[in-house]
């Protein structure tokens, strides 16, 4: 868990790398042939607060057009298209020799004051060590009372408890990003019998090809925070779900969104 943690911390390390708006990120250590999606959203993320400082990331729209190989460097090119006193609108190129692995569109803010209202469900009471599970590719404490890597017939819902190691909060959005991209297709797949989301290459195929992230208010990840995720629907080889991100009193700090490829084996 500290290797995969502190590996992790690394990739997201890219500042010295870089040279104008071009940097040169290394991949995840993992047993796995290619780029995990989740680590692009965080590249993606940190390239951007390197090139606009001044300003955070409000959102995300990531595209994936192939898959990425594990044992190459990611090479990512930002545009800034737009940066003025509130709002700056970039994008970013992800590629490796073979072309593009990833894009994103990305809009980003300062921080200005302004009333405050939601209007979410309250969050339960946060789970006991005992509902403690293990998702692959997540280096910190994670609770559940549905285990996705289980093949048991459920709603397509599921709520996740995590919280990070202390980390600099400056990482909060690349560390929440990068969760976001781990378990909603295992989500999608809880109503279908005898599927979990382990069974990717052998029972179903499938491949995040689009992936967005809205942030309302600064979080830290160090705290616990709750994963509310919902999958409305799964239709013509592809899945789609949603979730929110929210602190343990409640407080809404993202959403997020994701379409996948999932063509189930017959």
């Amino acid at each position: 868990m500290t290797d995969l943690w502190s590996d992790l911390l690394a990739c997201l390390d890219m500042a010295t790398t870089r040279s104008g708006n071009h940097f040169t990120a290394r991949n995840q250590t993992l047993e796995y042939h290619r780029v995990f999606g989740g680590q692009l959203l965080g590249q993606f993320i940190r390239a951007a607060e390197l090139v606009c400082p001044e300003k955070s990331v409000k959102s995300l729209h990531a595209l994936f057009p192939r898959e990425g190989r594990a044992d190459e460097p990611v090479v990512y090119d930002v545009t800034v298209h737009h940066e003025g006193r509130s709002f700056a609108t970039l994008s970013v190129l992800a590629a490796q020799s073979k072309g593009p692995i990833g894009t994103a569109s990305i809009s980003m803010h300062v921080t200005e004051d302004g009333p405050a209202l939601q209007t979410v469900e309250p969050v339960p009471g946060l789970l006991g060590p005992e509902y403690a599970v293990g998702l692959d590719l997540i280096p910190w404490d994670t609770r559940a009372t549905a285990d996705l890597n289980a093949p048991h017939v459920g709603p397509p819902e599921c709520e996740i408890w995590m919280r990070t190691p202390e980390v600099d909060p400056a990482l909060a959005q690349a560390l929440a990003a990068y969760a976001t991209d781990l378990t909603l297709i295992g989500t999608a797949v809880r109503p279908l019998d005898g599927l979990s989301q382990t069974g990717n290459g052998t029972q179903f195929t499938s491949a995040v090809t689009s992936h967005t992230i809205w942030f309302h208010r600064p979080f830290r990840t160090d705290g616990w925070l709750l994963l509310r995720q919902h999958s409305p629907i799964v239709a013509h080889g592809r899945s789609f779900g949603r979730g929110d991100l929210l602190t343990d009193d409640g407080t809404l700090v993202a959403s997020y969104a994701q379409e996948a490829l999932l063509r189930i084996a017959i």
